[in-house]
């Protein structure tokens, strides 16, 4: 028969208090400073904005911004941004459906053509990750 603590001990060695976690950093550049805010967003999935699970949004300060995400699993993720300049809380797109406001994805996809998430996946290991995404406006 086992003792109660050596079952209490198994269940914690067990359960998610080991399980590991990873911070996710996200370093934007271009972003244009003091013009509305921008948002972030981690896709462990896909790149459509119900897939992408984890997100922060703050005010434009600099021409670079960080953003940290704590207890991320380990895994791939493509990192989605976008800066909503005029502040209506959306990414502003033309009658042809190209955003009108800077936005930018891991491994600067999507700007020559749709961003897939495979191109823009990006590991990120137990020990971390820092993801570069650079802001511009379309065909730049």
């Amino acid at each position: 028969m086992r003792r109660p603590a050596v079952i209490a001990l198994t269940a914690l060695l067990s359960g998610p208090a080991l399980a590991q976690s990873a911070t996710v950093t996200v370093q934007v550049t271009g972003v244009a400073d003091g013009q509305g805010a921008v948002s972030v967003g981690l896709c462990p999935t896909a790149l459509e904005e119900k897939a992408c699970t984890l997100g922060q949004s703050r005010a434009a300060q600099g021409a670079a911004m960080r953003f940290a995400f704590r207890n991320v699993p380990p895994g791939a993720y493509a990192v989605a941004v976008y800066q909503d300049v005029n502040g209506n809380g959306r990414l502003d797109r033309n009658a042809l459906g190209l955003p009108t406001e800077p936005y930018g994805f891991s491994n600067d996809v999507g700007r020559i053509g749709p961003p897939t998430f495979s191109g823009a996946r990006v590991p990120v290991p137990a020990s971390g990750a820092t993801i570069p995404v650079r802001l511009a406006r379309f065909g730049q």
